[in-house]
């Protein structure tokens, strides 16, 4: 039984199901109907905007896939990545999804609003059919609709929806099909690293070992096809180390405030694909940031090696929880990243016993504060003007706290409960009942997720 191995190889303590997980009943697929609906409505205003009907703004988002991105493309169909484009910072899976727009008979540009439509869809999909089983909820796909659009036109202007919903799908199979999860996540990982981190959570014992091993192995296998088909598939790693401050970024706050008191002579310019702060302090700003970002890492490793409890909810918790922390820690945050933070919210909010409830409301006021700085006022903060720099303090000051509470709820939610006290009633009043082990109310816990098929 995989419960044993778990207690064996980790110490965990097991935990006893919720009472909405342990009797609750498969959930009615009428709100079926009401999920796709709102989700062709969140769509179509999604569409509007990347189509210049409706605006929120004057920046044009869509330049990055007109522009960019297609001359990435016509780079990489020679068969080479793009060595001397300095913006081209991407793990060698990217090339993939640049060229996939190539395949489709329309533009580049309409062939990459259909792609990520379908993925977008294709995620709303896997949520739905989540919701469906015993003991999870619908809330993830209303997430899912809601979310999503709140970011505006960027969702489809970017392809970091395709890497998402590669995410989204790896951890909702983790506890089910841990080989194929650590497949989708090692290929989400070639892409864009971050997929990667959502193994933090992964159940201990066998499904760790198989989710693990499959994704380093996917890993490996793209990198390695991808290294012998193509030159320079490494290449952006040199430039890491000559990277600054991105402006939108937690770290970049001091500078903003120093350049509004005129006290910071630095410059901000495009430097290797964004907008970054070069100059006095910039140095000392990224070694704190990258030391931020290991102790974080730390805090994981910590919070794994000590959890006492572990439910199908803590594998998703898991992951949001160690996004979160790359994501505040990082010396960029563009605002596609809380695409990313979206989508593992919704894979969370898919468990009734989720401990993320509210670090999901938190994301929403963040999404929207996101959509407020880029591309609304990304002027004003490009330019540190008080208005813009305010947003985007309040913006990054927000994604902390979210990431704080995040950290918080998990530990609390995988910490050894204090030992119950017995009760001996007499005989006459003791109810006819079955005695149920805690091993046994983990195991049903996790079997909760299984088909009869998967269970055999």
């Amino acid at each position: 039984m995989e419960s044993a191995q778990a207690e064996k190889a980790g110490g965990a303590e097991p935990s006893a199901p919720s009472p909405q997980a342990g009797a609750g009943a498969v959930p009615s697929r009428r709100p079926l109907w009401a999920l796709a609906a709102g989700w062709v409505a969140t769509r179509t205003l999604i569409v509007l905007m990347v189509a210049g009907v409706l605006r929120i703004a004057d920046t044009d988002v869509t330049t990055d896939i007109s522009v960019i991105y297609h001359s990435w493309y016509e780079v990489l169909r020679t068969g080479t990545f793009p060595l001397d484009d300095v913006t081209w910072q991407y793990p060698p899976g990217a090339a993939l999804v640049i060229l996939a727009p190539g395949l489709l008979p329309w533009s580049y540009l309409v062939s990459f609003f259909v792609i990520c439509g379908v993925v977008d869809a294709a995620a709303m999909a896997l949520l739905m059919r989540a919701g469906v089983r015993k003991g999870r909820s619908y809330l993830g796909g209303w997430y899912w609709v809601v979310g999503v659009p709140l970011l505006g036109p960027t969702v489809y202007c970017r392809y970091d929806i395709i890497v998402t919903a590669l995410a989204v799908a790896g951890l909702l199979v983790m506890l089910r099909r841990p080989a194929v999860s650590g497949l989708l996540l090692g290929l989400g990982g070639m892409v864009k690293v971050w997929p990667l981190l959502a193994l933090i959570g992964s159940p201990r014992g066998r499904r760790t070992r198989r989710a693990w091993t499959s994704a380093a192995a996917s890993a490996a296998a793209l990198g390695f096809l991808l290294t012998a088909g193509m030159n320079g598939a490494f290449e952006f790693l040199k430039f890491q180390s000559e990277r600054g401050i991105e402006i939108e970024s937690v770290g970049a706050l001091p500078l903003h405030f120093a350049k509004l008191a005129g006290s910071w002579d630095g410059t901000v310019t495009m430097n290797y694909g964004s907008v970054e702060f070069l100059g006095p302090w910039v140095p000392v700003i990224s070694k704190v940031m990258v030391g931020l970002s290991v102790a974080g890492f730390g805090w994981l490793l910590v919070w794994r090696l000590r959890a006492a409890r572990w439910t199908s909810a803590t594998t998703f918790d898991a992951a949001l929880c160690a996004l979160l922390v790359f994501t505040a820690t990082s010396r960029v945050i563009s605002p596609q990243y809380m695409i990313w933070v979206v989508g593992l919210a919704a894979v969370c909010l898919t468990v009734r016993g989720t401990s993320q409830r509210p670090v999901a409301v938190l994301v929403l006021f963040t999404a929207v504060l996101t959509t407020m700085e880029f591309p609304i006022m990304f002027g004003a903060v490009n330019r540190s003007e008080l208005g813009g720099v305010l947003v985007l303090t309040a913006r990054n000051l927000l994604l902390v706290v979210t990431t704080v509470v995040s950290a918080h709820r998990l530990w609390r939610s995988t910490r050894r409960r204090e030992a119950l006290t017995t009760v001996v009633l007499p005989a006459e009043q003791v109810a006819p009942q079955y005695p149920v082990r805690p091993g046994i109310a983990y195991e049903q816990d996790l079997l909760d997720d299984l088909t009869p098929a998967d269970r055999a």
